[in-house]
């Protein structure tokens, strides 16, 4: 029986509406296990599967029995979860540190550069606007410009996604949009495989424990 360790994201239920397992409990399907269609899904790397995540909850899980991965994904007979966590808060603070990355792209007002610094769910709606603000008005402004195109990637696209995403705390397109959209194309592998980087230590450190007992357990076998 082939063993391994991997991550999934949940909403507060499982896809098909059926309750989350408690740790430990052996999730099994019947059937044929084919990637997107049938089968208990997975991703080798929290990275990987933050990109298919219907909700905040991150298990770490162990896979057993008949699995395939390809790519960024998995599918599995058998899950077990070994820790879990809502990740809402690492996930906002990703993406703030995300958006500060690129900043000094385009003149954020104080009150967005305010909540990306502190997170103060206080000021977050104001941040918004402010954003989407300061993104309209630049867009609007450099459509004056002879280099329209070179204007709306800078302000428009950095702004927009950068800032607002960011300001709102989505989990996905904060995170990456921020990095992404801002980078230039030259830059653009480099800027997501750090960013991937980033995310997954985060993850690791919050898991630190779980990790560190499959490593000593895999290193007595």
């Amino acid at each position: 029986m082939k063993t391994t360790h991997a991550w999934h994201f949940t909403g507060t239920t499982l896809r098909d509406g059926r309750a989350i397992p408690p740790i430990g409990q052996v999730l099994k399907h019947t059937g044929k296990v084919t990637p997107c269609i049938s089968g208990l899904h997975f991703s080798l790397t929290p990275s990987d599967a933050l990109q298919f995540a219907p909700g905040p909850f991150l298990h770490l899980v162990r896979i057993d029995g008949e699995y395939l991965s390809h790519n960024n994904k998995g599918v599995a007979d058998n899950r077990t979860i070994v820790a879990s966590m809502d990740a809402t808060e690492l996930l906002r603070f990703f993406a703030r540190m995300q958006a500060l990355s690129v900043v000094h792209l385009w003149d954020a007002p104080d009150l967005v550069l305010d909540y990306l610094m502190t997170g103060d769910e206080s000021i977050r709606d104001a941040a918004r606007n402010a954003a989407w603000n300061a993104a309209w008005n630049a867009a609007r402004n450099a459509a004056w410009d002879a280099d329209w195109n070179a204007a709306r990637n800078a302000a428009w696209n950095a702004a927009r996604n950068a800032a607002r995403n960011a300001a709102w705390g989505t989990a996905w397109n904060a995170a990456w949009d921020a990095a992404w959209d801002a980078a230039r194309d030259a830059a653009r592998d480099a800027a997501e495989a750090a960013a991937r980087k980033e995310f997954n230590d985060l993850v690791y450190e919050c898991f630190e424990g779980p990790l560190a007992g499959i490593k000593a357990r895999t290193a007595t076998l």
